[in-house]
């Protein structure tokens, strides 16, 4: 774990959501880093996260895969728009590939990339790999919402 503030504690450090919050006790605090033109995490479980002894829950996995994606989709937004901060964005659609039972020992590493972008939504794709093997894949779309949306200002 690194002390850099990743990119759910520069923009949104009073988030409560269960995946990425870094105000959530009980959530996944997930941490994003953009890296070069990808957006990265490292993440590792505990018991309580797997569906049978040893290997990580698929609704976890989902929910890493989902938190990472999006975050990864506001920054690519940002980055599009040359703002100083990311838009709200909000999952529209996301669907994962279970490759492999992912093992919750281990470290895992998120890694997304952008597939196509407009004004107001991206489309990424993830993987979720265990000792570097790809267990997971993922691949969502991210709409940035406006002021009425419940989600607007979370960030």
């Amino acid at each position: 774990m690194t002390a850099e503030k990743c990119f759910q504690e520069k923009y949104a450090p009073k988030s409560a959501c269960f995946g990425c919050g870094p105000t959530n006790a009980k959530g996944l605090r997930i941490r994003s880093f953009p890296q070069g033109d990808e957006v990265v995490a490292d993440w590792k479980g505990e018991p309580y996260h797997e569906a049978f002894t040893g290997m990580l829950n698929g609704g976890i996995i989902g929910a890493l895969l989902d938190c990472h994606c999006n975050c990864a989709a506001a920054w690519h937004l940002m980055k599009q728009a040359e703002a100083d901060h990311p838009p709200c964005t909000v999952t529209a659609e996301y669907a994962i590939k279970l490759l492999a039972p992912t093992p919750s020992a281990e470290v895992l590493h998120l890694s997304a990339r952008l597939v196509e972008i407009k004004s107001d939504r991206a489309t990424i794709e993830a993987t979720l790999s265990a000792a570097g093997k790809v267990t997971a894949k993922c691949r969502g779309t991210f709409v940035a919402v406006k002021p009425g949306h419940p989600a607007y200002h979370r960030w």
